[in-house]
């Protein structure tokens, strides 16, 4: 009797922003389910080191990092937080087919084993895609998005074609399914240019928005119910869809401390009373921004958890002694953000809207007031007004101290945060269900093992 060797698996990392750790995250759901696969993590040095090395970082006997070079020329140094710079992005993309194939060619002579199965980042579909067919396997996307934005980017050329030129940012979508007179040509990722201007890393997300349908099957982090009818309509348009998510629900996440005492802190605060701010790994607020929310916290006496990874000075003068001294609030450096969005004293999220946030704001069951300002998080900020209702954008996409004391008032004092809360706990139910044993997301994941194995 033959015995089946447990599938070798090549995964491919896009390394900016919150990429890698969500698609490492997508590899553990899986791991965790078939512990017998090994998986060959292949990201760039730096970020490889962020994901893998020091204490709370994730490390595992069957997925192993692998350094891939990022394109960057010896001695560059990129910025530590922020958007990273087109520059760096243009130079990985250049040489990202060929430096993933040559590592991928020296781990299989290192072990003498070929792999045969590619997971990737979706954004890699422009070269993924081709490379597997090269390889001989099975390819699987995972999209770490939302089902909305992935299926703007499957079909950029019906929105090329229908809102043609620059200029026509106030035209509505509704020719797309599943989308409202109420999102319109702004709201679209800014990878989606409109007219005939193709930018570089534009020309990156049309390849993939083509390439995706040729995928044997696509992973994305959400839930079937949190947006049923694009949901539907991405299935006529892909071999297969398989909904993994909330993610951070289905893999245990890794144990962290409190050394900031936020979690005690909160444990004195009224229900529902405190605004937790943070603006993710890449998304900073401009200095007049954070002066100006500063200024509404503490005028109008709002408690606050404030997770700030840039210059203190940019700060009112003596804003977080005068905040501290007064226990109204903590500017901290780093917090476990699903913890706190899962304490019962935090009333509202002030977020950039990256997706994974605000999964992780859903299922702590708690409303949003959104910043948006690049790749999808427009039109995640849309959704989250106008389908769920579970947020409000700032006013005008800027904080002022007016418009930060008007959305935080809305949302923790009036009666339209109460309204907001209990649809948040809605969907916080529907996330819940689809990852419990028989749940939707469960029987997916499950699915895409199967796969994975046969």
């Amino acid at each position: 009797m033959s015995h089946k060797v447990a599938a070798n698996v090549a995964v491919l990392a896009f390394p900016f922003t919150s990429h890698p750790f969500s698609l490492l995250r997508f590899v553990r759901s899986i791991s965790t389910l078939a512990p017998d696969m090994q998986f060959t993590f292949f990201n760039t040095p730096r970020s490889n080191s962020s994901l893998f090395s020091g204490s709370g970082n994730m490390s595992y006997d069957n997925i192993k990092p692998y350094n891939v070079w990022d394109g960057m020329r010896d001695g560059y140094t990129p910025p530590s937080s922020g958007y990273p710079p087109l520059q760096q992005v243009e130079s990985f993309r250049d040489t990202a087919p060929g430096n993933f194939e040559k590592a991928i060619k020296e781990v299989e002579a290192a072990t003498g084993r070929k792999f045969d199965l590619l997971i990737s980042d979706a954004i890699l579909c422009w070269f993924a895609s081709d490379l597997a067919e090269k390889m001989h396997v099975t390819w699987v996307p995972f999209w770490i998005s939302t089902q909305r934005s992935l299926l703007a980017f499957v079909e950029i050329d019906i929105i090329n074609a229908k809102i043609g030129a620059q200029g026509q940012e106030d035209t509505t979508l509704e020719f797309l399914p599943g989308f409202s007179n109420e999102f319109r040509a702004s709201d679209l990722p800014r990878e989606i240019p409109l007219g005939d201007i193709k930018p570089p890393l534009a020309r990156m997300f049309h390849k993939m928005g083509q390439k995706l349908p040729r995928a044997t099957v696509v992973a994305i982090n959400s839930f079937e119910t949190m947006d049923l009818k694009v949901t539907e309509e991405l299935k006529k348009r892909l071999r297969m869809l398989v909904l993994v998510g909330p993610q951070h629900l289905v893999v245990q996440p890794v144990q962290s401390s409190d050394d900031d005492g936020c979690l005690q802190w909160l444990d004195k605060q009224e229900p529902a009373s405190v605004a937790y701010i943070s603006f993710g790994t890449a998304g900073a607020l401009p200095p007049m921004e954070v002066a100006a929310l500063a200024e509404a916290l503490e005028e109008r006496r709002f408690p606050f958890v404030w997770s700030f990874r840039g210059n203190q000075e940019e700060f009112p003068q003596g804003f977080i002694e005068r905040t501290e001294r007064l226990s109204l609030g903590k500017v901290v450096p780093w917090v476990n953000q699903e913890k706190i969005l899962n304490h019962t004293s935090v009333g509202v999220f002030v977020t950039h809207c990256g997706w994974s946030s605000i999964l992780e704001s859903i299922t702590g069951g708690v409303p949003m007031i959104g910043k948006p300002s690049f790749a999808d998080q427009n039109m995640c900020m849309r959704s989250l007004e106008v389908v769920w209702r579970i947020g409000v954008k700032i006013e005008g996409g800027v904080f002022t101290k007016t418009g930060a004391v008007k959305a935080l008032e809305q949302a923790l004092l009036l009666e339209q945060g109460k309204e907001m809360r209990q649809r948040v706990g809605i969907l916080k139910h529907l996330a819940l269900e689809a990852v419990e044993h028989n749940g939707r997301s469960a029987q997916d994941l499950k699915a895409l093992v199967d796969i994975i194995k046969s």
